[in-house]
């Protein structure tokens, strides 16, 4: 078996976020604010990957996500692989899943909805997790997670 190269240096401590879908990448690039880090991140674009055909990933030193910051990924890219490296090791790997609820992520696309007339958190409900699609709490708009606007 002929031995192939790493494209990207191991972490030391830090965060990889792995089998993102190609064309949310940047998606998850901006939202997560991977542009104002001061540590190296490494991000990969359209690397081949048995299981979704192409794939991105990203590699962050000395970052690790808090709760909230997870949740809003899985409403971008449900799903995706998350390792937490200590110590060049693995020492926490989980995937990444959409919350049954979510909260305070997603602005509501209906002007007449409540939490776009007045100062409150939104609300939206997960109604099916295949299609992506979900239901405003307070005005049961439903909208796809593909057209979704982040507050």
């Amino acid at each position: 078996m002929k031995r192939q190269e790493l494209l990207v240096a191991a972490l030391r401590n830090g965060t990889v976020i792995d089998h993102i879908p190609s064309d949310k990448l940047f998606h998850v690039v901006n939202l997560l604010g991977l542009e104002k880090m001061t540590t190296p991140v490494t991000i990969g674009y359209n690397l081949h990957s048995g299981k979704m055909g192409s794939k991105g990933i990203i590699k962050i030193a000395d970052k690790f996500f808090t709760d909230d910051e997870l949740n809003q990924l899985a409403v971008i890219s449900p799903n995706v692989s998350l390792c937490e490296i200590r110590d060049y090791e693995v020492v926490v790997k989980k995937e990444v899943v959409l919350s049954d609820d979510i909260v305070g992520i997603i602005r509501c696309p209906n002007p007449r909805c409540i939490t776009n007339n007045e100062p409150m958190t939104t609300r939206f409900h997960v109604t099916d997790r295949s299609s992506g699609t979900v239901r405003c709490h307070y005005c049961n708009h439903e909208e796809s997670l593909d057209n979704i606007t982040l507050r």
